[in-house]
């Protein structure tokens, strides 16, 4: 038994409806290891049991696994708004969005996720970062003045693989933009921040 299968035996299951998402991401998609998988699904849903959000955005639905994993904890009149560029993934996300009861409580859009941010008109409790890379601190100021004081965002990928320890090729932006990222959240006082070795690296921060 390696770590993460220790560290999964000793937690919580996978509820068998993410179980399915899981197989079925890995059957039909490209690149299957986007998706959040049961450990940080986990993860994610016992920060939303801690924060109590009524109001989530995600940025990056994929194939919507960690959207549910948030949508489980929301109250009954709560939602939770996700954008993903790909309109190709949209039929799947919402079947997979259908299988579940708490489903409804997600909307999904469909495009730019700069563009859809600047058109929403709510104050979040809990923001989700896990999109294009490229676009991390963009994605960071687009958010910030919409989460309430004491709100949280959890931005997703910060380790990057390890690459934000090595030299960087000129041409890597996802690796730039992420050190970028990662360097001005460190020197952000508007914020409290941990960066957590979860995976491939879990920031969290919290609004002051």
């Amino acid at each position: 038994m390696n770590q993460e299968e220790y560290i999964l035996a000793h937690s919580d299951q996978e509820p068998d409806y993410l179980a399915k998402i899981n197989r079925a991401t890995h059957l039909r998609m490209l690149n299957p290891r986007m998706l959040s998988g049961h450990l940080q699904g986990r993860v994610l849903a016992m920060f939303c049991q801690m924060i109590q959000p009524e109001r989530i955005l995600e940025l990056g639905t994929y194939t919507g696994y960690s959207a549910l994993c948030m949508a489980e904890i929301l109250p009954e009149d709560g939602v939770l708004h996700t954008i993903e560029c790909d309109d190709e993934l949209e039929s799947f996300i919402l079947q997979n969005f259908a299988s579940v009861l708490h489903g409804k409580k997600i909307k999904l859009h469909i495009g730019q996720a700069l563009k859809v941010i600047e058109n929403l008109d709510e104050v979040f409790d809990l923001v989700f970062i896990d999109a294009d890379k490229r676009e991390y601190l963009a994605y960071y100021e687009a958010v910030l003045p919409k989460v309430r004081p004491g709100g949280f965002i959890l931005a997703d990928n910060t380790w990057w693989d390890g690459k934000v320890l090595e030299q960087v090729n000129p041409n890597d932006k996802q690796t730039i933009e992420i050190m970028r990222f990662n360097d001005f959240i460190a020197a952000d006082s508007r914020v409290e921040k941990v960066m957590l070795p979860l995976r491939d690296g879990l920031t969290v921060i919290r609004k002051k």
